[in-house]
């Protein structure tokens, strides 16, 4: 069995962004030498998630505006106060609840070297709290080729 993990830096642009993986992961994949086995996709951070989806602009555009809408900025958040322990504002909380809505891990089978995923699934890292430099982690465990 082989095992193998890459640390990922992603630098956001916007508040809310979708940014397509999927290519990262399927690369890290093929410099592995795992021809059959799991990969593992992770968020290192509680103001971000991870989403499967079809790979088109507009819908990437859709779905950040779904979690604006669900999750609205203007609520009396009990996150929205001093934080002693942290010295700081809680200012985010809308970025924390939608985080929950969508989770900060993926993972998918390989079969003969390649992620076995939907012809039209992309992988997608969700910044909720941007921007920001942030940290996603791929690891991949089976069997060499």
């Amino acid at each position: 069995m082989i095992i193998k993990i890459k640390r990922f830096s992603v630098i956001t642009n916007q508040q809310t962004e979708l940014i397509n993986i999927t290519q990262d992961v399927q690369d890290f994949i093929k410099s592995t030498s795992i021809a059959n086995g799991v990969v593992f996709i992770i968020s290192m951070h509680t103001t971000t998630g991870m989403i499967v989806n079809e790979g088109i602009p507009d819908l990437e555009s859709d779905i950040a505006s779904f979690y604006e809408k669900i999750v609205p900025e203007d609520l009396p958040y009990h996150h929205s106060r001093f934080l002693a322990f942290d010295g700081q504002m809680g200012i985010n909380a809308t970025s924390h609840i939608r985080s929950t809505l969508m989770g900060f891990e993926i993972f998918f089978p390989i079969e003969d070297g390649k992620i076995q995923k939907g012809l039209r699934q992309n992988i997608y890292f969700v910044e909720l709290d941007g921007p920001q430099e942030r940290i996603f982690i791929v690891q991949a465990f089976g069997e060499k080729i």
